[in-house]
């Protein structure tokens, strides 16, 4: 069918091309998408881009800071290592910075360049191209995985779905294995988990990984892009005409059509367009971008690298398909790179990243709790003396040893029964008890305010201070 479009307020005779809903229903989840491979700029960025990530993901838990695992989330003890760095239940300002601040983050990205984090980044893109990879090693391109799944089953198509999947296993095994390697010692899970000895969680937890990964990557792929990731929903909150997305220039390539390369489009009536459809081909997602901005667009550049390359065998000019703006896409103005939106962002993020800097930079890597016999205030001692009894929990948040020193300001001629030093190992914690006696000529109120300090002594300046009450009773 023909429909008359205004692109820059001209009208242009537009052929809209109507996918055959018998031949394929993209929302249908049962229907398979072959991605064929593609080379280009965008697809070496996001390759490279994913070999880090991976990289970084499969080597952090393994490696160790102050003769420990660097990265350890120790649910169990309510520690949480990372590296120099161990975060208690009373730290959860810290987590709430980095989780702020990572989402402005987030948000800072989207607002100028769109999806990319889920094109280039997203954990889902990432697996999924490995799985991919794995395809195309034992099944071949996508037209040979296609007439391979429609084929009958024998020795030949056997012994490439048992490699295949076998590959996903083995990556979904290492990943699930690595993922629970970060809230349990890695290396000793890696020797209980293959000699049959790791404990009821971590096996279940493993298994349980696995088979999210295999499914996630190896059969549900763009089902979560389209159907069950949030993100691609409020993406467009984020979007305003000068946000760099992966878009087609309709003014350009429209009319479609195919034509020889010594054909001058022009004199045929045709836009740039040769209608090859290899832009649907490459795209992980199945969409046209021709269509115009899709939810189900992850920005990662497939479709511009598969065009450019056919533009330049057509001789012409590239980014017919690119990453541009809505605005340069309708007037042809220049983008409008600093904004409003994207300083409110980029404010809150250097507002965010300084209160986290300062709260880590300014923490006391230790904590005190005092704990009052509430059966008992106070009793008096055979020698006639006021005596509070207190018990103190003093934290080792650091992951050194460390050797403490209490003292007690606020109280004048007072005894002092209990240990004034004690050692403790890194992250864990101490109970200490111990008693307060004064003279009761000495006391001249009910109840008088004093401090509890605790001292690092290799480093007397980091020290702790917590307010008390001793109580004379009547």
């Amino acid at each position: 069918m023909e429909k008359q479009i205004k692109v820059k307020n001209i009208p242009v005779d537009v052929k809209i091309h109507k996918p055959d809903p018998d031949k394929f229903d993209r929302f249908n989840p049962r229907n398979r998408i072959y991605v064929r491979a593609v080379k280009g700029v965008f697809q070496v960025l996001r390759q490279r881009l994913g070999f880090i990530a991976m990289l970084a993901f499969m080597l952090l838990p393994w490696l160790n800071f102050n003769g420990q695992q660097a990265v350890l989330f120790d649910l169990m003890n309510q520690k949480y290592n990372i590296f120099g760095v161990t975060l208690w239940p009373q730290d959860l300002t810290i987590l709430a910075w980095i989780l702020m601040i990572s989402a402005f983050g987030l948000f800072l990205v989207t607002t100028f360049y769109g999806r990319v984090w889920c094109g280039f980044m997203c954990p889902q893109t990432v697996w999924t191209f490995i799985f991919i990879w794995f395809e195309e090693k034992f099944e071949g391109t996508a037209n040979q995985r296609k007439k391979l799944d429609q084929r009958e089953m024998n020795f030949d198509k056997f012994w490439r779905k048992t490699a295949k999947h076998t590959g996903w296993v083995i990556v979904s095994l290492l990943t699930a294995m690595t993922f629970v390697g970060y809230f349990t010692p890695i290396r000793q899970l890696f020797i209980d988990f293959f000699i049959f000895e790791a404990d009821y969680y971590a096996n279940w937890s493993i298994l349980i990984f696995t088979l999210c990964t295999y499914g996630n990557a190896g059969w549900m792929r763009e089902i979560m892009c389209l159907h069950i990731c949030p993100y691609s929903r409020f993406q467009s909150a984020m979007f305003d005409q000068d946000t760099f997305t992966v878009s087609y220039d309709a003014k350009r390539g429209e009319s479609r059509g195919p034509r020889t390369r010594k054909q001058d489009p022009k004199e045929l009536g045709l836009g740039d367009c040769i209608d090859c459809n290899l832009c649907v081909q490459v795209c992980p997602t199945g969409i046209d971008i021709r269509n115009g901005l899709q939810y189900e667009c992850i920005n990662c550049g497939a479709c511009v690298d598969a065009c450019d390359e056919v533009m330049v065998r057509m001789n012409y000019p590239k980014k017919l398909i690119s990453y541009t703006t809505e605005r340069n896409l309708k007037t042809d103005n220049k983008t409008k790179a600093i904004r409003p939106k994207l300083i409110g962002y980029s404010i809150a993020l250097i507002i965010m990243t300084t209160i986290l800097a300062v709260d880590i930079f300014t923490r006391i890597p230790m904590d005190l709790d005092i704990i009052r016999d509430r059966n008992q205030l106070y009793r008096m001692s055979t020698e006639g003396l006021v005596e509070n009894t207190f018990t103190l929990k003093i934290l080792n948040k650091s992951q050194i040893n460390k050797h403490y020193k209490i003292e007690v300001t606020g109280l004048s001629n007072f005894d002092y029964l209990g240990k004034k030093e004690i050692n403790i190992k890194a992250g864990e914690s101490y109970s200490l008890p111990l008693s307060i006696a004064i003279d009761p000529y000495d006391l001249k109120k009910p109840v008088t305010e004093f401090n509890f300090v605790i001292f690092d002594i290799d480093t007397p300046d980091t020290r702790l201070s917590q307010k008390s009450n001793f109580f004379k009773g009547r």
